[in-house]
C-alpha cells in the first residue's frame, strides 16, 4: 500500500481522473478494477491472514463490480466467499458486469440479499455504494448497512464506507462503520474530518498506478497537513529573537484558561508571553508557572501599554461576556498586530461581525455556527463549505476545530488527521490558541502558524494520549509533548 497523499481532491475531480485515464490515455476500465480488487483483496490478507471465510456486500454499480473482483480473488486463494447482492447480477452494465461474470464462471455463490447470517464470518467487505453518494440512504441498502455493522466481524470498505458523503465526511442516514477503507485514484477530501475518522477506520490508499498526466489542470480541493521542519536555532539567540505573546481573558472563575493558553506558546519557543487578566488573580496566576508574567488589568486604558509590546495577541480564553471583557475585545481588535481570536472572543464577534485580515479566528463548530448565523448541526453537514464561507466573512485564517480541523485562507484549505478523542475536555482549544501564537511570534506566517498549530497540538495529544490512555487526559498533559516536537 502506498503513503497517503498530501493532496484531496472532490469525488467529481476523482471521477474525472478515471474518466481521463480510460478515455485519453487508452487504459481499460476491467484493469482498472481488477486493480482495485486485488489492492482490497491485498489488504484484507496482510491484516486478518488468518481470515477464511468472506462476505462480501455488492451494490449496483462499479464499486459493486470491485466486490466481485475480491471475491473471485478470495475463491482462488481458496477462501469460503459469499456475495450478497442488492440488485439483481443481470442489470449490471459494463466492467461490473464482466467482474461479475468472471466470479460466476469460477462457482462463485451469489445470494440475493434480504437477511445475511453473518455468524462465522471472519471478514466482511462493504462494496455496496462507494463514493458519490448525494442522497440518505434507505431501504435494503440501509438494512444490509444495519446487518454490517450489527456483526462482530472486521469490515474493510471498498474506496469509501458505504452511506459517507465522500465530499463532507457526513453520514447519509446511515453509512458502514469500517475497520479499513482502502481508497483509490486519489484521497478524497471527505475522508479525512467530520464523522469520517468514526466510519472509515484505517485509510489505506492505492493509486492504481494512473499516470499522472490525468491529474494536469487540476486543483486540489484541500491539503493534508504535515510537519514542517525547523530550522536550528541561532547559537547567539536571546528571547527578544521569538516574540512577545500576550494573552487576555482570565474572569473570574476562569484564570485557568488564559495560563494553559500562556504555557502552551511557551512550550513551543516564544520569547515571552504575558497575560491580561482580571486584578484579583493576576497575582496568584504564576505561581506554578513563573515563567509568565501576569498583569491585572481593570480596563481597556489599564491594556494599552501591554498592547504596544507585545508581537502578537490572543484574545478569548475565559474572556467570558462582561462590560469588562467586551472593552479588553473592542481594544484589541483596534491593534494591526497579529491577532488570535477565540472561545468568548469568538461569542463576541458574531454579535458584532467584522473584517481584519491579519487574524486566525479558532471556533469549534457551536462558536462556527453563531458566527455564520446557522446551527451547529448546518456546520458539521459540510465542514468544508463552513470554513470557506468564514474566511470569506471575516478574512484572515480560520481553524475548525474537530475531528479532522480544518485550516482556510484565502486560497487554500488544509486537513489536519493528528489527534484523538481524549481531547475532548476542557482547556484543550485554550493551548491550541496559545501554540498558534508561539509559532506567530516566532515569525511563522499566520497560515503556517495554523497549519503548524493545529498538527503540533494534536501529535501532542496523540503521544500523551499513548503513554497513560485517552481517558483523563488533560490539556497540561500536552506540555512536555509540545516541547519535544518543536525539538
Amino acid at each position: 500500500m502506498q503513503t497517503l497523499p498530501l493532496t484531496l481532491y472532490k469525488t467529481t475531480q476523482v471521477r474525472e481522473m478515471d474518466r481521463r485515464a480510460i478515455q485519453d490515455r487508452g487504459m481499460l476500465g476491467i484493469d482498472l478494477m481488477r486493480k482495485a480488487g486485488r489492492a482490497v483483496f491485498q489488504c484484507l490478507r496482510l491484516q486478518w491472514p488468518q481470515a477464511h471465510t468472506i462476505a462480501v456486500f455488492c451494490g449496483a454499480g462499479n464499486n459493486g463490480g470491485d466486490g466481485y473482483v475480491i471475491a473471485h480473488l478470495a475463491l482462488q486463494a481458496g477462501l469460503n466467499v459469499t456475495v450478497y447482492s442488492l440488485t439483481e447480477p443481470e442489470t449490471l452494465t459494463g466492467t461490473a458486469l464482466m467482474a461479475y461474470k468472471d466470479y460466476v464462471q469460477f462457482n462463485g455463490p451469489v445470494i440475493s440479499f434480504q437477511e445475511a447470517p453473518l455468524e462465522g464470518v471472519d471478514v466482511i467487505v462493504d462494496a455496496l455504494l462507494g463514493s458519490g453518494l448525494d442522497r440518505p440512504v434507505t431501504g435494503l441498502y440501509a438494512r444490509a448497512i444495519e446487518i454490517i455493522n450489527q456483526s462482530k466481524a472486521p469490515v474493510i470498505a471498498v474506496d469509501n464506507p458505504s452511506g459517507l458523503h465522500s465530499n463532507t465526511g457526513a453520514v447519509m442516514g446511515c453509512a458502514v462503520k469500517a475497520t479499513t477503507t482502502v481508497t483509490f485514484i486519489a484521497l478524497k477530501q471527505g475522508l479525512l474530518t467530520g464523522q469520517a475518522p468514526h466510519y472509515c477506520g484505517e485509510l489505506v490508499y492505492e493509486s492504481l498506478d494512473l499516470p499522472d498526466e490525468v491529474m494536469d489542470g487540476m486543483t486540489p480541493s484541500a491539503y493534508r497537513v504535515v510537519k514542517t521542519p525547523w530550522a536550528p536555532r541561532d547559537k547567539c539567540a536571546h528571547k527578544g529573537h521569538y516574540g512577545h505573546v500576550l494573552i487576555i481573558g482570565g474572569e473570574l472563575g476562569y484564570s485557568g484558561a488564559v495560563k494553559l493558553a500562556g504555557e502552551g506558546a511557551l512550550r513551543v519557543g516564544a520569547g515571552l508571553v504575558s497575560i491580561a487578566t482580571r486584578p484579583e488573580h493576576a497575582g496568584l496566576m504564576n505561581i506554578n508557572r513563573p515563567e509568565l508574567m501576569c498583569h491585572g488589568v481593570s480596563d481597556s486604558e489599564a491594556l494599552a501599554p501591554l498592547l504596544a509590546k507585545a508581537t502578537v495577541v490572543v484574545i478569548g480564553p475565559g474572556l467570558g461576556q462582561s462590560a469588562w471583557a467586551k472593552a479588553l475585545f473592542e481594544a484589541a481588535l483596534t491593534i494591526q498586530k497579529p491577532l488570535i481570536v477565540d472561545a468568548d472572543a469568538l461569542n463576541l464577534l458574531a454579535q458584532c461581525p467584522q473584517v481584519h485580515a491579519n487574524w486566525i479566528l479558532t471556533p469549534h463548530p457551536g462558536e462556527a455556527g453563531r458566527l455564520l448565523n446557522c446551527s451547529t448541526v448546518d456546520v458539521q453537514a459540510d465542514r468544508f463549505k463552513s470554513v470557506v464561507a468564514l474566511q470569506a466573512l471575516y478574512q484572515g485564517v480560520v481553524v475548525l476545530k474537530g475531528a479532522g480541523t480544518l485550516i482556510a485562507s484565502r486560497d487554500s484549505c488544509a486537513v489536519s488527521t493528528s489527534g484523538n478523542p481524549g481531547m475532548a475536555s476542557g482547556g484543550m482549544g485554550d493551548v491550541l490558541a496559545g501554540v498558534i501564537a508561539g509559532l506567530v511570534a516566532q515569525g511563522w506566517d499566520l497560515t503556517q502558524a495554523a497549519r503548524q498549530g493545529v498538527y503540533a497540538h494534536g501529535f501532542a495529544a496523540d503521544f500523551a494520549a499513548q503513554a497513560q490512555g485517552e481517558r483523563g487526559l488533560l490539556a497540561s498533559d500536552l506540555m512536555p509533548y509540545l516541547r519535544e516536537w518543536v525539538n
